[in-house]
């Protein structure tokens, strides 16, 4: 029997990434014994532009590409088989030859606030405190509800904002609690965000594995890891955001939900970066026409205001 050839994983070199990375190396070797050899599978960290540029909004740097393009470059090239992605990270469109069959069992979508003590919501924040984020979707969600509060860039790891956090560069901060359940740090957050609260990023809490569009092997080996009832929803997600050429300069924010009957609801908004007008749509229907619903509701919120969106694209 021929050995197994080594499967080589493209991931940022982040901690984050690394956990995510490993989850999908063990469910592939729970999936596929050949796999569960040492080495049969080898997780490959790449630096991004995106890890090594910090210093500036994500908008200004070259937007969500900056944490995928030389994992996707390895792939295509064929240095790696798979790729792992936090799916809120990828771009609207995919590079040609490039697909994602399988997306992960979702983790919690929601944000969390990271605060001081006596802090249990947003509304506890000091009138005119100074958030930290570099999440324009954030910071438009943010003020549209406080806009006494100042935002002010903050980017990093986990580890790095929490730690910029204590050294009191900001009286707070959001972070997804995805990330923090995956490295175990749940404890740090303050406050989990509900949805009605902060609307999540398309696709956030999700894990999605990339290949070569046309290599049958990997899709192969994919194919017991993907959770449909994640696929739909983040399907759905990312059709709204395709259909409003969502970049990292438009303050976005999606979320879709499965419920009795192989429903499908999708909640959505697009806001200005200052918070002075926010706009929202919802859809219902079969998880089969996600795709379709999502294209629909962003249809509605670039009727709401055509040159709001126009002002956000990037050329």
């Amino acid at each position: 029997m021929a050995e197994t050839p080594a499967l080589r994983i493209g991931t940022r070199a982040s901690p984050l990434a690394l956990v995510q990375a490993r989850e999908v190396r063990d469910r592939l070797a729970a999936a596929h014994p050949e796999l569960a050899a040492d080495g049969a599978v080898e997780i490959v960290p790449l630096s991004t532009r995106g890890d090594r540029l910090t210093d500036g909004p994500l908008a200004d740097l070259g937007g969500k590409g900056l944490f995928t393009q030389e994992i996707e470059a390895g792939l295509a090239a064929g240095h790696l088989d798979l790729a792992v992605h936090s799916m809120k990270d990828m771009a609207t469109a995919l590079p040609d030859g490039l697909a994602v069959p399988c997306i992960l069992e979702r983790e919690d979508p929601r944000d969390v606030l990271i605060a001081g003590a006596g802090v249990g919501g947003l509304d506890d924040l000091p009138a005119g405190a100074v958030v930290g984020t570099a999440s324009l979707r954030r910071q438009a969600q943010l003020l549209y509800r406080r806009p006494d509060l100042r935002v002010v860039p903050l980017r990093g790891n986990v580890g790095t904002r929490l730690r910029k956090i204590e050294e009191g560069a900001a009286a707070a901060t959001l972070l997804a609690l995805a990330g923090l359940n995956r490295l175990g740090q749940a404890g740090d957050a303050t406050a989990a965000l509900s949805v009605e609260d902060m609307l999540p990023a398309v696709g956030q809490g999700a894990i999605g594995i990339e290949c070569r569009a046309d290599d049958a092997r990997a899709r192969a080996l994919l194919a017991p890891l993907d959770h449909p009832p994640s696929h739909r929803c983040v399907t759905a997600e990312r059709a709204l955001l395709a259909a409003l050429d969502g970049s990292c300069r438009t303050p976005i924010a999606a979320y879709a939900t499965l419920g009795p009957g192989d429903e499908i609801h999708l909640r959505a908004l697009v806001a200005r970066p200052d918070g002075g007008a926010l706009y929202r749509a919802e859809r219902r229907g079969a998880a089969a026409d996600g795709a379709r619903l999502g294209a629909d509701a962003g249809a509605e919120l670039r009727a709401a205001d055509p040159a709001l969106l126009a002002g956000f694209r990037v050329s």
